[in-house]
């Protein structure tokens, strides 16, 4: 990817500069496309060179940069050189430039871009990747859907450069909640409404008890002692909870199945429970300790007794809390996997609780705590149904499925689609992700309804919709073209824009890899499907020459593969027709 040229230029520069071409490799960047005019493909930045030298007169960049591109010659890979703001920009030969590019798209197909020499010697690692983690017997929020959606980008990242990732759903299934929730179905629960509708029947059931325990203190104190029973293994109330658990989990599944995702591992709190009493002895065994006048169980973080270090890690019944069970997690996680690194994706607002964890990991000896990573992110504020509020993910997925089909049923262009319901469940999804992953994923930002179906603009229904067109180009003139192709028939600038945008995508996959930002990836594809349509208004194939039409029809082709590679990375499944 970037075919080799950047490692080329680097030979070049090496000899000039004497220093061993891996250290350039990485100041050596593609230039972004510009409307106004053609830009060259590379540029040298000057300023990372002496970055790396001890030379505190830092002599004039500009000077720096024109006295090394003078230096440097032209040859059968750079065809012209010039410098610009502080850079040498080199300009690739546009023959090998099309011919390169466009066959390493076709050889390479869903590997395009990982092939690169910004990713040689990159150690293969295990990665544990934790995400989604909703509470069992209560219907799958809204609020999970962001953890989804950004852990499944991230491990399908991941796994694309070659890493051994394993993706686990750490359930919130144990805790105080579950005591409410035994209590709350032995008053009020019915087991034909569990059977046909769990979560749902689940939820009103939670709803109902916490009302109750907040006037009724006898109903909170048998909560208490339901929690208490399960954590002492009592058969009863454990084969209540086991049944809870399993019902809620398979209708998670369903729901993942319609996101198009999946987990290696589904563990929770639950797994734990003993565990946890280990990790308290040894908590002890070290001196970490202490007891409160409440009778709970404290780690002091500061060791001066900043109230803001305080961690409890046990209640005063002796029950364990969510810190306690999330360290016990994370060692038996060590045991088992081995990680090289272990990402969790949650809300910013658990960043505290994951800096205290890993404190706690640390000050117990463990070294391997700075291999564990907190991916934060913002909230989704106004998403609404026709309804009202929505609190349930499926909800969403219903209303997103239903809008489209009315979007698509209202286009006079829509093909006659086989399966219309699942069409407009892709398209509709595709919306929804790039909605979501246009800003930096710390941010908060307020979810609308009308910006996610525009089939115009920076959306997910304009990604498919530029994917299904170039799919029909190719389905109703590729039979007889796509053999060789004439690299003289694409030098117009709007072939050459596509050539130049598609020679980055390494670069936006390295800077993702780098920051875990997806924000990056859907910046290209849009800009890329912006590209392609001015392209597709322009470089017609019906009634061209054959020789041209063949090569256009590849340079399209080119195009939707590598539209299809990051769709896929960002876990949206591409539609053919729509």
């Amino acid at each position: 990817m970037a075919c080799g040229f950047r490692r080329s230029i680097a030979c070049q520069l090496s000899r000039v500069l004497d220093l061993p071409p891996e250290n350039l490799i990485k100041s050596i960047s593609a230039i972004p496309i510009s409307r106004k005019q053609e830009v060259a493909d590379f540029q040298l930045s000057v300023d990372s060179l002496l970055e790396n030298s001890n030379d505190h007169s830092r002599p004039d960049i500009q000077v720096q940069a024109m006295q090394l591109a003078e230096k440097l010659k032209c040859d059968t890979v750079v065809s012209e050189i010039s410098t610009g703001q502080g850079t040498v920009n080199f300009k690739i030969n546009r023959e090998l430039l099309t011919k390169t590019v466009l066959q390493q798209v076709i050889e390479d197909g869903s590997k395009y871009g990982l092939k690169s020499e910004l990713f040689s010697g990159l150690p293969q690692k295990k990665i544990v990747v934790e995400f989604s983690s909703p509470n069992v017997a209560k219907k799958f929020h809204v609020g999970h859907l962001r953890s989804t959606i950004i852990g499944n980008f991230i491990a399908n990242l991941k796994e694309a450069l070659g890493h051994q990732v394993t993706r686990i759903n750490y359930l919130g299934d144990w805790g105080m909640q579950f005591g409410l929730l035994g209590t709350g179905f032995q008053l009020f629960g019915y087991e034909e409404k569990l059977q046909s509708n769990p979560l749902q029947h689940l939820f009103e059931v939670y709803v109902q008890v916490n009302k109750e325990a907040a006037d009724d203190k006898s109903v909170a104190k048998s909560a208490q002692e339901f929690f208490r029973r399960l954590e002492l293994g009592d058969m009863q109330a454990l084969a209540l909870w086991q049944k809870f658990r399993d019902l809620s989990i398979e209708e998670y599944i369903r729901i993942y199945k319609r996101l198009g995702v999946h987990f290696d591992e589904y563990s929770g709190e639950s797994f734990y429970r003993e565990k946890s009493q280990e990790v308290l002895k040894l908590l002890d065994s070290k001196g970490l300790l202490q007891k409160t006048i409440k009778g709970t169980a404290v780690v002091d973080l500061s060791g001066n007794g900043d109230p803001s270090s305080i961690c409890t890690v046990m209640r005063s019944d002796g029950t364990s809390l969510y810190a306690t069970r999330d360290l016990a997690a994370a060692i038996d996680r060590m045991d088992k996997y081995n990680f090289d690194t272990m990402i969790y994706v949650t809300d910013k607002g658990q960043k505290k609780h994951f800096q205290q964890v890993f404190q706690m990991l640390q000050i117990m000896g463990y070294d391997w705590a700075e291999r564990c990573q907190h991916v934060p992110f913002g909230v989704v504020q106004g998403m609404k149904t026709r309804r009202g509020d929505v609190t349930f993910l499926e909800d969403v997925l219903n209303e997103i499925r239903l809008r489209m089909l009315q979007n698509m049923a209202s286009i006079k262009t829509t093909k006659e689609l086989e399966n219309p319901q699942e069409t407009a469940e892709r398209v509709g999804l595709a919306a929804l992700i790039i909605q979501d992953f246009r800003g930096l994923l710390l941010s908060d930002y307020q979810f609308s309804w009308d910006r996610v179906f525009q089939s115009r603009g920076d959306t997910g229904v304009f990604l498919q919709y530029t994917h299904a067109r170039l799919h029909s180009l190719e389905e109703t003139f590729g039979c007889g073209y796509l053999n060789d192709f004439n690299t003289a028939c694409l030098q117009e600038p709007q072939s050459v824009s596509i050539l130049q945008h598609l020679l980055r995508f390494d670069e936006v996959l390295y800077r993702s890899s780098q920051d875990l930002q997806p924000r990056h990836i859907v910046s290209y594809l849009l800009t890329l499907s912006h590209l392609a349509a001015v392209a597709h208004k322009t470089l017609h194939i019906k009634d061209s020459p054959p020789e041209v039409a063949g090569a256009r029809l590849h340079l399209f082709r080119a195009v939707r593969s590598v539209l299809a590679n990051g769709m896929k990375l960002l876990g949206i499944t591409p539609v053919c027709r729509m």
